[in-house]
């Protein structure tokens, strides 16, 4: 088919997704900005949190993001991606406000924190499921790429908009604004969602060109026969293939590693350089920002591959190897950031690879989410994105309570709790390669359901 001819709606379909990842993640990310304050003595303003009643709060809200996953993505797959996205939205952006009358009792910031997780929950599977129905199967990892830098966005806008708030309105009330600025963001996002997004079936701007081209893996269905194609899969018994198995341990090793790098990323900086709340701005906007380029760029590899005769199971598996290795430099961070040895560099290098790192996360989740869409049919994409969300949000939980615990053991020493957590993000991915190729060694799709 001509590409010349061949209409681009579905990348607007895509940019509605990257915005609503982004206004995802900078209302996920507000908090690790506001650990110091939180965590701050009582007589010096803060709420005289622990590091482990900061991890708490934390892992309730990764607790229930991944309980809720699973039952998400399966309410999603069926009352569809429009509907099922906008509600997600309107949860997580209204408890996303409310986190700014929690007071200081940590008990009440984690319950908010838990309705807001669940809100997010619907976040990943409504978009994977949209990727599915709006793009071939040889873009999806790209357009996944392009959505998923949301993430990598909004943190970035965090690294700069949170400490600007705590500046500006002062600790006090700038913590409540940075929940109520971003909360709000959503419900504007949403005006546009409902206004451009439905099924490529109803959309009346979409050429006829486009529609075939989007459907080109649909072996000639019509459209009729697309939209027919609705028969729901419970998710039970996605549980019996070894394809969901492979998604799930490839989440469940990785997750954990970037919500590490989302909420514990500051307070590394904080404690391993002295640095201020000003001064940790840059830095993390900085990693951020690089791990843009791995979720765009690695989202693209694959699609080389493919346009070159691969296959895509090989294109795809060889991708995630190659990605995989990256997160070993990581394994050097407390090494290049010993400032006895490197002086006033130490901080700029292991930046570095930091941003080698959480580069190499983001074009690992572009390949990983987009391995669901090329084995399972588009009716079950939202059940097992669900499921597997639902294993990195348990990996989230262990991660994150592992941090904490090594933080507080490691009081007077963080730099040894950093050390133990930076080998785990090193390794993790090529354990996770090794456990997918082992449940699934050669590409078997889902014909059966």
């Amino acid at each position: 088919m001509n590409k010349r001819k061949i209409g681009n709606y579905r990348w607007v379909i895509v940019t509605l997704l990257l915005f609503a990842t982004t206004i995802n993640y900078m209302d996920r990310q507000v908090i690790s900005y506001l650990k110091e304050f939180f965590c701050s003595p009582v007589e010096k303003g803060g709420f005289g949190w622990s590091n482990i009643d900061y991890s708490n709060v934390i892992n309730l809200f990764i607790a229930c993001y991944a309980g809720v996953t699973i039952l998400a993505g399966w309410v999603i797959d069926k009352i569809g991606t429009k509907i099922g996205l906008a509600l997600s939205l309107i949860v997580w952006s209204t408890f996303g406000i409310l986190n700014a009358f929690a007071g200081s009792t940590v008990a009440l910031h984690a319950f908010v924190r838990s309705l807001f997780g669940i809100g997010e929950a619907g976040n990943f599977p409504a978009s994977i499921k949209t990727v599915a129905e709006w793009f071939p199967k040889k873009e999806r990892a790209l357009a996944t790429g392009i959505f998923n830098s949301g993430s990598n966005i909004g943190a970035m806008i965090s690294a700069l908009f949170v400490p600007w708030c705590l500046i500006y309105f002062g600790d006090q009330l700038g913590w409540k604004m940075a929940y109520v600025i971003t909360g709000v963001l959503g419900f504007i996002w949403l005006l546009f969602w409902f206004k451009l997004y439905d099924a490529p079936t109803k959309i009346k701007k979409l050429s006829k060109s486009e529609f075939d081209y989007i459907h080109s893996d649909d072996d000639g269905m019509t459209a009729a026969q697309i939209e027919q194609n609705k028969e729901k899969v419970p998710w039970g018994k996605l549980l019996g293939y070894r394809q969901t198995w492979a998604f799930f341990m490839g989440k469940f090793m990785t997750d954990g590693i970037w919500w590490f790098y989302l909420f514990w990323l500051p307070d590394y900086l904080k404690k391993q350089f002295g640095m201020s709340k000003h001064e940790v701005m840059l830095p993390t906007f900085i990693v951020y920002g690089i791990a843009i380029i791995g979720s765009i760029y690695g989202g693209s590899i694959a699609l080389k591959f493919m346009n070159r005769g691969w296959h895509v199971y090989k294109a795809r598996m060889t991708t995630l190897l190659i990605i995989s290795v990256f997160p070993l430099f990581v394994l050097s961070a407390q090494f290049v950031g010993n400032k006895e040895v490197f002086g006033n560099m130490a901080s700029v290098l292991a930046v570095v690879v930091i941003c080698i790192a959480a580069a190499a996360h983001q074009a690992w989740s572009a390949n990983l989410f987009t391995t669901v869409s090329d084995m399972f049919p588009k009716k079950a994409v939202g059940s097992v994105t669900g499921i597997g969300a639902a294993a990195g949000g348990l990996g989230g939980v262990i991660v994150s309570r592992l941090s904490g615990v090594l933080n507080e053991t490691y009081i007077a020493t963080p730099q040894t709790a950093y050390l133990i957590m930076f080998i785990i993000c090193a390794l993790s991915y090529l354990v996770a390669w090794a456990f997918m190729k082992i449940l699934v060694p050669k590409f078997s799709p889902i014909t059966d359901l």
